[in-house]
């Protein structure tokens, strides 16, 4: 099982980096607004690197500030400030001795899945969630669950229970209008969780993330390891803004069905579906049929490939909000006669 690194302390540097996509060069607002969360509420002193502000940095650059990062010890903690599509690339030029020799919590979702994959690969633990602009930088004030999971996640190795929410947003808002930053977002009923499969618990060590960034790992093949690494992990799965169809979803699933890689898992935790882009503006009766048909094109998979596991779903791990925080190659218990999830960060 990973390791947990060391965590920080209130007044303690902490690196802010964009090894995704440098997006705070074009959307300075929210990302502002998360620094000065970070700092005033958190009690962190965010740093940041020479590529976290520089859209379209080369992936060697990207690559350096998360060497320098991990391999400063005044940095107790690395979070991102984004997600982005090429992290990948920035794989090749990381120094794996340093990150292994100087872990340190790293934060970070969507395309940096990549970088919590690499980590879990050297044995760390990382953190699935924290976005700077997101979570930290959210219009009118954090969402309570994110900003709970979030102190709870930065600050402490205890076990977290994640909960239903009682209500979510997955609408985008424009990031260029500062209304945007003046009010929160709209919210929409939760609806609970979805439970399917057998009613027992399962307790192992997490591995998964962004969908659309697994399969470019699965494509590209180098850091998926053999499929008995995968033996009695907990997968979890969320997708992105890009609103991948029901058909992309079922041949992901069915692509590491074939390698052997779903028949691995205990148990899996499903993300609620972004359902809503500002270049897909789905009606509620679209994002309802969106949804569901995203849920079965997952049960399909598992039908065929791994029955026998307990499956939840609508589970606030990835794009939408709140934003929970999930410990990547960390403890999880899946308990489905509780219906409870619980990790320890």
């Amino acid at each position: 099982m990973p390791a947990y690194p060391d965590k920080p302390q209130p007044g303690d540097r902490v690196a802010i980096l964009s090894p995704a996509a440098g997006l705070p060069a074009i959307f300075p607002a929210p990302y502002e607004l998360g620094l000065s969360r970070l700092e005033k509420e958190f009690g962190l002193v965010p740093v940041e690197y020479p590529t976290t502000r520089v859209l379209g940095a080369s992936p060697a650059a990207r690559a350096a500030d998360v060497n320098a990062a991990f391999a400063d010890p005044s940095i107790k903690a690395v979070l991102t400030s984004i997600g982005g599509e090429d992290q990948i690339k920035v794989l090749r030029h990381l120094d794996p001795d340093v990150l292994r020799a100087n872990p340190k919590p790293f934060f970070g979702l969507s395309d940096n899945t990549n970088l919590c994959n690499y980590l879990w690969n050297l044995g760390v633990v990382s953190y699935y969630g924290g976005a700077i602009m997101t979570a930290f930088g959210r219009g009118g004030a954090m969402e309570a669950q994110t900003a709970e999971a979030l102190r709870a996640a930065l600050f402490t190795h205890d076990e977290y229970e994640l909960r239903p929410a009682p209500a979510y947003s997955d609408v985008d808002r424009d990031w260029g209008d500062p209304a945007t930053l003046a009010s929160e977002p709209e919210p929409f009923p939760g609806g609970g969780w979805r439970w399917h499969g057998p009613s027992r618990a399962v307790t192992g060590p997490s591995w998964g993330g962004c969908l659309e960034i697994i399969d470019l790992n699965l494509r590209v093949g180098t850091h998926i390891r053999q499929p008995a690494t995968y033996d009695g992990c907990v997968l979890f799965l969320e997708t992105s803004e890009e609103l991948p169809d029901a058909t992309y979803v079922y041949r992901v699933l069915m692509t590491m069905g074939e390698r052997g890689l779903l028949q691995r898992f205990a148990a899996a935790i499903v993300g609620r579906p972004k359902a809503w882009s500002l270049d897909n503006r789905l009606t509620p009766e679209r994002k309802a049929a969106y949804t569901a048909a995203q849920q079965e094109a997952v049960l399909k998979a598992f039908t065929e490939y791994n029955p026998d596991i307990p499956l939840v779903f609508q589970v606030d791990i990835g794009h939408t909000d709140p934003q929970l925080v999930v410990p990547y190659g960390g403890s999880v218990t899946v308990d489905a006669p509780a219906g409870r999830i619980t990790v320890r960060y």
